[in-house]
This record gives structure tokens, C-alpha cells and sequence, in this order.
């Protein structure tokens, strides 16, 4: 488990009266106790812990007496500091919590998104998140829809509804996506608390422990973990350069999978669009194969010069694709309102899954979002944020290019989020990181986006959060932080041995 990304000097104040080694054992007991960091973590060494915190080593030491001495770790000679196994980590329960949870994926990323969700230490940069910026939401305009249409609103609405939603917006999502060349109706569109629920929805109805699915490496976080929750066997799928389609008929020949999952337009985190030929060519291979398909569109709005092609949906000639839409990204995600399309047979299975869940989704912000784009405001916004957020794409192109190009490569997308980011030289995106964490800027090492081990030397950074000038500050720290690494790597050079190695 890396642990780096929970242990950094931000949560160290150096004006408390309060030692800075009670304050590193009281960030790490908080950790233990909340079982972030679970019974039998090795945790660092007292060097790296130190150099975690910009603090001495004999700090460090303290740190872990002071722990040791709570019985919160143990330190076995010549191995390392562990969290210690506790019969009870919450004194004032005897519930033995960690004996009745059920088995669940452990897996390096098995936390990342909440980690990424949480609020950044004091000062901390972060260029993890996808997030919008909140200075980009339309809260008057929603306030403004609010105060004028409670008075008249049928009180009905703020009832129960439908497990498939609130019948007005279905429509008007319809409307919209007939716009999109996407046809579709009511019975065709189940309303969602995110498009993140979608995924985990047709997981339930679709997949059991041993089944395979067939997704691109890399990919979104948030599938991944869905996947593997339901004990899919995932495929990976190269999807740097073009999609190998002769890879994806091998896997279907060979595996059956359930069904493929695509971020075709704008992909997280690669930003990469898969060309209309593809998109075509892919739709024959599946229609031949009768393989369901995944398309997840959460950005294929925010575009930043062309438009990008047509979606799948709208080129589906079978019925075999299930596409996920939200209004996350374009307008605010606490909102959690997205949306799936596809035929009313699987609607109907879904909706029977999703009233396990939440019976169905928040009614009041189906009705704001109802009344936003009934009323046509949604084009006007979608100009502003991408007018915006290409400006804020280009002030990033243009600091990483002239404060990062000597350490690394990178793309620039067209539309979206998110820059993929490839180190040049030695050293991985998950050492990058845990130095960055000294500078106070973080983003989202690439392993995290795949399935089996890789390289480690990719990186995604969100564009959209922050304004121009965090912007450039982030990129500033992070060049800081590559130029720190390439020197720390020239001084532990050693000469090449001249004797060859048995092998």
C-alpha cells in the first residue's frame, strides 16, 4: 500500500505550540484508528518518514515511539514499523467490525477515488480530481429557477416518483439527445444519481464473479473498481494509437465477455477521440458478435475546437450499445444526476436493481435540471465553461512545454479534462508523487488507470478545477519537483560495473 499520499507535511503546523512529532503520531493514529491504514501496514521508514514531513529523523523516531507507546505500531528488527494488530481499534465498542465486513478487492486503487474526493490539505494544489471549477456554476441561475417556480410546483413532484425517474426530465433528456442523432424515448432512459451508478447498476444485472469485460488500458477509475467489485475478469485493451479491433475479436472469440466498456470521446484519462472509421468499424465487430457495449460520454460536450464525431449510440445499428450520460461534468456534480439509454427491457431490469439502492434519484434536482434545459440554458453555459476552460487548457499547454518538456511528454487534448503526462527519464509517476506531496501539488499516478501492473511513468492532470494563475503555480511546483528528482538521480549515480553480471 503506498501511504505517501496520506502522510505529507501539509497537516503539519510548524506555529503550534504542539511538538511536530505528537503532531505526526496524532495524524497517524487518526489514520489507524479510521483503519485508512489497516492492521499489518508496513509504513515508511524513519528516512523516509522524515523526508515525508520535511522534518529531522530523530522527529520521525519520536513519531513512532510515541505510537509504539500507545500500542498503536510494533517494529520488528531488520524488517520495519507495522500498524499493529488491535483486537479493538474503537475503545468504545466491542463489536468485532473488521471480522464482519465481507470480503472486498483489495487492490492498490481500491481507494483512490475517495482520496481524490477529499478536501486538499491547506495550500495543496490538486490536479487530481476531474472536478469543474465551482466558480463555474450556475448557482444563480438555479437559485433564480428555484425562488421563481417553488410557489407553483406540484407538490406531487417532491413525493415519490418512478424508480425510472422524473418523467419530465426523461423527456427532455430524450429531446436533447434526438438533437444529439441519438433517438430515444421515455421508456428508453432511467434517470441516475450519477452516471457512476449506472455502471454499477448494469454490473449488478449483468455480471457474475468469473465474467469477463473487456475495457481499455488505460481507463476510468470508477469502472474499474466497479468491475472487479462484481468479480468480472477484466480484458485490457491497448487504446494508445489505434484501437486494436483484432485484439478485441480475439478476446470475444476466445473469453465471451459480457460486454465492452469505452470512453470513446474525450477518454479519462488519455483525452484521446476514437475516429468515425473506428467507431464504425467497432460497431460491425459487435453487431457481428452481438457484444454489448459500454459507452460512457461524460465529455463529448466540452469540446475546445471541433466538434468531436458522433457518439456510438447515434451509429448503432443493433441495439447492442447502453450509453451513460451526466450532467456532472458540463454543469456541478452535486448535483448527481446522470442518465443510461437503452432498450426498455434492460431499463426495466435496472430499475428492479435500483430500488435496492436509493428507490430512486434526488426528485428536486431532476426538477432544477428539468427546468434548466426546458428553459435553453444549457447552450449558453456550455459556451461560457468551454470558452474558459480552453483558455485554461492552453496556459497549461503552454507552462508544461516551457517548464517541463526537458522530463516529460505529454498530450494536449482537444476536448475534456485532463492531460496525460509520460516521465522521459528515470524514476516512476508514484515516487513523482510522494516528492510532489513536499511542493504541495498532487495529481493521479497512471497505474491507477489500469489493471495489471505497468511502467509507472504516466501521469493525469485535471486543467479544469483551478483558474490560470493556480494553474501556472501548479505547474511550477511540479517542475520544482522534476528538477529535484533528476538531481537526486544524477548525485546516486554510480559507474557502470565492468564486470557482466551472471544471468
Amino acid at each position: 500500500m503506498d501511504i505517501s499520499k496520506h502522510l505529507n507535511s501539509a497537516e503539519l503546523d510548524t506555529l503550534n505550540k504542539q511538538p511536530l512529532y505528537l503532531q505526526m503520531a496524532l495524524l497517524i493514529a487518526d489514520k489507524i484508528q479510521k483503519q485508512i491504514l489497516p492492521s499489518g501496514t508496513k509504513l515508511p521508514p524513519e528516512r523516509e518518514l522524515a523526508d515525508l514531513f520535511a522534518v529531522s529523523r530523530t522527529t520521525a523516531i519520536n513519531a513512532y515511539r510515541k505510537l509504539e507507546q500507545q500500542g498503536l505500531v510494533w517494529t520488528k528488527v531488520g524488517s520495519g514499523t507495522y500498524v499493529a494488530q488491535r483486537r479493538d481499534v474503537d475503545s468504545l465498542s466491542e463489536v468485532p467490525w473488521l471480522q464482519l465486513f465481507t470480503a472486498y478487492p483489495q487492490n492498490p486503487s481500491a481507494s483512490i477515488l475517495r482520496d481524490m474526493l477529499s478536501t486538499p490539505t491547506q495550500g495543496t494544489i490538486s490536479l487530481a480530481a476531474g472536478m469543474p471549477d465551482p466558480a463555474l456554476y450556475p448557482m444563480k441561475t438555479f437559485t433564480e429557477l428555484f425562488n421563481r417556480n417553488i410557489g407553483r410546483a406540484a407538490p406531487g413532484d417532491f413525493g415519490h416518483i418512478a424508480i425510472e425517474g422524473y418523467n419530465p426530465l426523461r423527456k427532455v433528456i430524450a429531446a436533447m439527445l434526438s438533437e444529439k442523432g441519438i433517438p430515444a424515448s421515455t421508456e428508453n432512459i432511467l434517470t441516475l444519481s450519477g452516471s457512476q451508478q449506472g455502471i454499477y447498476l448494469l454490473s449488478k444485472v449483468l455480471l457474475e464473479p468469473g465474467d469477463y469485460v473487456v475495457m481499455e488500458a488505460p481507463t476510468f477509475i470508477g469502472a474499474i473498481q466497479v468491475f472487479q467489485a462484481a468479480g468480472a475478469k477484466i480484458l485490457s485493451l491497448p487504446c494508445s494509437g489505434k484501437l486494436s479491433l483484432e485484439l478485441l475479436e480475439d478476446f470475444i472469440i476466445r473469453y465471451r465477455p459480457k460486454l465492452l466498456y469505452l470512453i470513446p470521446t474525450y477518454q479519462n484519462p488519455t483525452g484521446r477521440v476514437m475516429p468515425t472509421q473506428e467507431r464504425q468499424d467497432l460497431l460491425k465487430l459487435a453487431k457481428r458478435h452481438r457484444l454489448v457495449i459500454v459507452e460512457d460520454d461524460p465529455y463529448s460536450d466540452l469540446y475546445y475546437g471541433e466538434q468531436p464525431p458522433q457518439s456510438l449510440k447515434t451509429l448503432d445499428s443493433y441495439g447492442g450499445v447502453v450509453y451513460l450520460g451526466t450532467f456532472s461534468k458540463i454543469l456541478f456534480p452535486g448535483l448527481r444526476t446522470g442518465y443510461l439509454v437503452g432498450p426498455p427491457v434492460l431499463i426495466n431490469r435496472l430499475a428492479l436493481e435500483k430500488q435496492f439502492i436509493d428507490l430512486h434519484s434526488n426528485n428536486i434536482a431532476q426538477w432544477l435540471v428539468t427546468m434548466f434545459l426546458n428553459e435553453g440554458m444549457l447552450a449558453e453555459h456550455l459556451t461560457k465553461v468551454r470558452r474558459e476552460y480552453k483558455k485554461r487548457r492552453d496556459t497549461m499547454a503552454n507552462a508544461l512545454q516551457r517548464l517541463c518538456a526537458n522530463h516529460i511528454d505529454f498530450i494536449v487534448p482537444e476536448g475534456g479534462f485532463y492531460f496525460w503526462c509520460k516521465l522521459k527519464e528515470a524514476g516512476t509517476s508514484q515516487r513523482l508523487l510522494q516528492e510532489a506531496a513536499k511542493n504541495r501539488i498532487s495529481f493521479v499516478p497512471g497505474e491507477a488507470f489500469h489493471t495489471v501492473p505497468t511502467l509507472d511513468k504516466e501521469f493525469r492532470l485535471c486543467f479544469t478545477t483551478h483558474n490560470e494563475a493556480v494553474l501556472l503555480e501548479g505547474v511550477k511546483r511540479l517542475a520544482k519537483t522534476l528538477t529535484q528528482i533528476t538531481k537526486k538521480n544524477k548525485d546516486n549515480d554510480v559507474p557502470p560495473c565492468s564486470v557482466w553480471p551472471i544471468v
